[in-house]
Order: structure tokens, then C-alpha cells, then sequence
């Protein structure tokens, strides 16, 4: 798979923590790769270690949103966008190896693929202020 196809996979897998509790992950991620038969082993490692290393850090990256988004919450964010800007904020800011332009583009990207129309406008504005 490509990295965006990647990221896209991680995204839909990183999605399903807002609709299940944490005891209850374990279960959805090995559902998720039941249906997502078509990632290769050294793939579903790579997704599901990244995923891992984001769920670690959600708490983090939530209070860093919270602090950026100056007139919006986690609380009140879209789940998608949510998802998105979790996603991003961990590459830019814990993961070296994706630069920060990269990890802004890919996250609209995404936006526009899954979110409303404003998506990939909110998700930009809120992801400058980390760059």
C-alpha cells in the first residue's frame, strides 16, 4: 500500500475510538482487519503500530487541540474531523519521519475524501496553527 492508503486505513481504524470504549478496541481492531482483508501483513503492522502509538498519545493531542482551536473544543468537532485532526497532530508533532507539510496536505485530503464540504477548510485553519 501506498502511505496514503496508509493513512487512509489508519484513519478509518483511529474512527471507531469515538464510538467504542477503550476494553472494546482490542475486539474492533481485529474486526477492522477481518474486513480490511486486503492489507498485506508487514501493512496491518505498520497500521496497527501507528494506531497504538496515537491511542498512547490521544489525551495529549486532544489538550493540544483544545489549546489551538480558539473557539471550538474536541467536544464539538464533527468525529471525522476529529479523527483527521488526531491523526495529523500526532505525525507533525511525534513522528519524524512525516514532515509537517505533508502531514497538513494528507489530513485535508482526507477531509475533503470523508468529511462535509468545510472539512478540509476547518481541518487546514486548525492544523496552521501547528505549523
Amino acid at each position: 500500500m501506498s502511505r496514503r492508503e496508509l493513512r487512509e486505513q489508519i484513519f478509518k481504524l483511529l474512527f471507531r475510538v469515538e464510538f467504542n470504549s477503550v476494553e472494546d478496541m482490542t475486539e474492533q481492531e481485529c474486526l477492522f482487519f477481518e474486513d480490511e482483508d486486503a492489507a498485506q501483513d508487514k501493512d496491518a503492522d505498520y497500521i496497527s503500530d501507528k494506531y497504538h502509538k496515537i491511542q498512547q498519545k490521544l489525551s495529549e493531542i486532544d489538550e493540544q487541540l483544545n489549546e489551538k482551536a480558539e473557539g471550538w473544543n474536541t467536544a464539538r468537532m464533527s468525529k471525522v474531523d476529529l479523527t483527521i485532526l488526531r491523526l495529523a497532530v500526532y505525525e507533525i508533532n511525534y513522528d519524524d519521519s512525516v514532515p509537517t507539510g505533508v502531514a497538513i496536505n494528507e489530513a485535508v485530503e482526507l477531509a475533503k475524501k470523508f468529511g462535509q464540504d468545510a472539512s478540509s477548510g476547518f481541518v487546514n485553519g486548525i492544523l496552521a496553527k501547528f505549523a
